[in-house]
């Protein structure tokens, strides 16, 4: 699992938060998964001691399956890999935000010749 996290963090953008609203991209070892998912409450667990929150989910599958996980701060934030029934999960908000992700070359000259009218990636179908 923790050579799986280095290799998604090499490919996505991450928050350092999570926040109601955001997208967090779990992994999961058993059973093997790869999914986003729509955080969509975060309340305090105010019968434990420590700092512990219940995280509302919903997982953008088909269809879409809303569940609720108890989970420290570290582990809704991707700062520590955590065990669920003794598997090893990862859970961490995606950046989404176009300033702060990386756009590529190509991208970016496909871009300016999109924009300039210069040829076009759409097809015109009859």
């Amino acid at each position: 699992m923790e050579k799986l996290v280095e290799e998604l963090q090499q490919l996505v953008s991450f928050k350092e938060s999570t926040d109601i609203g955001d997208i967090v991209l779990i992994a999961a070892k058993e059973p093997q998964m790869l999914v986003y998912a729509l955080v969509t409450d975060i309340t305090r667990d105010r019968t434990r001691k420590d700092e512990w929150w219940h995280l509302g989910l919903t997982f953008l599958t088909v269809p879409p399956q809303d569940v609720t996980w108890t989970l420290r701060t570290a582990q809704m934030t991707g700062m520590e890999i955590f065990t669920m029934g003794g598997e090893k999960r990862f859970v961490k908000a995606v950046n989404f935000s176009p300033a702060i992700a990386p756009v590529p070359e190509d991208t970016r000259a496909e871009k300016q010749t999109r924009e300039s009218g210069k040829g076009s990636f759409l097809k015109r179908v009859k």
